[in-house]
């Protein structure tokens, strides 16, 4: 049983004829009548009651009509999908970092929706660490984390980069002088747990440089490390560019440091087996929308927003 066959059948049925069909298929009427006649033979039945002068189907041939109808149309839909992206459907999960959901991935949710209309995301916001395990245990689709994670045996791509300083209230220590590492260590310092793709990177770059902290408040989460930081408490290892206005109004100041801290690379990851063009599409749209240059979608000034988007 072909496709061209199954065509046949439904198209002289349709049409009311075989030469109706024949014109409609783009063929001649004895193709026609040769495709008819091998669906017969294959199936040993007749589709149509030839003692009547119309194309009237038998019993039998009404059941291989509604078959026909069937499969034409999922043959029609599945290369319309192949063919047409906007009209894939499926749910996609992915799973985000807190500082990605509060920079830009409404942007990315949205790029997604209007090239995929029909594909329903399903955002998973938690630690990197916890969006590792998710992915390896088949939860998620796609992580977008920073690149500490990557492993061989997942696919990885880079999406974007922010580099992050140290910051603390303003007063909290002496302001226009640039500390040494060292010295920041022996204050009270603000920093993410070993879960977090951020912590794990900090606190491997300090050990590398021999340097151990003597007071150190463990913050899981970033909103509640910016209001410690501003509150007083200690000094916090934060991303810059994103909080430059509230170093601009005065709720935060930046206190250089040598070395500074590593700039932090985030991939976007996912299992090596899994060949979608879906999830290949969201990875590039990842690399168009990556910004963390914004937080909670505050714009920045004119002439530094202009300048941000140029480096996208």
């Amino acid at each position: 049983m072909t496709f061209k066959q199954l065509e046949a059948l439904y198209w002289v049925v349709q049409s009311g004829g075989f030469s109706q069909a024949a014109h409609k298929l783009h063929t001649s009427t004895s193709a026609v009548s040769k495709r008819v006649h091998e669906l017969e033979a294959g199936f040993d039945l007749e589709l149509f009651d030839r003692t009547q002068r119309t194309a009237r189907l038998t019993e039998k041939g009404e059941q291989m009509f509604v078959l026909a109808k069937k499969l034409l149309e999922h043959r029609d839909a599945a290369i319309d999908q192949i063919g047409r992206p906007e009209v894939i459907e499926r749910r996609v999960r992915i799973g985000v970092t807190e500082f990605t959901a509060m920079t830009w991935l409404h942007r990315l949710v949205d790029a997604i929706q209007r090239c995929y209309p029909k594909v329903i995301i399903e955002p998973d916001v938690d630690a990197s660490g916890n969006l590792k395990d998710k992915l390896l245990a088949d939860e998620l689709d796609l992580v977008l984390v920073p690149d500490v994670y990557a492993e061989a045996h997942l696919r990885s791509h880079a999406v974007g980069a922010f580099s992050s300083v140290w910051m603390c209230k303003p007063g909290f220590v002496e302001a226009d002088r640039s500390f040494r590492l060292h010295e920041l260590a022996s204050r009270r310092l603000l920093l993410q747990g070993s879960r977090s793709g951020a912590g794990t990177a900090h606190n491997s770059w300090m050990k590398s440089l021999g340097v151990q902290p003597t007071d150190v408040i463990i913050v899981n989460n970033l909103v509640a490390m910016m209001g410690l930081t501003m509150s007083g408490l200690g000094i916090g290892c934060m991303p810059e560019e994103c909080l430059a206005p509230m170093v601009a109004n005065g709720s935060l100041m930046v206190i250089p440091c040598t070395p500074a801290p590593p700039k932090m690379t985030y991939i976007a990851m996912y299992k090596g087996d899994q060949r979608s063009t879906l999830i290949s599409s969201i990875v590039m749209l990842s690399q168009e929308c990556c910004d963390f240059s914004r937080m909670f979608d505050i714009s920045a000034p004119a002439a530094a927003e202009g300048a941000g988007s140029s480096s996208r």
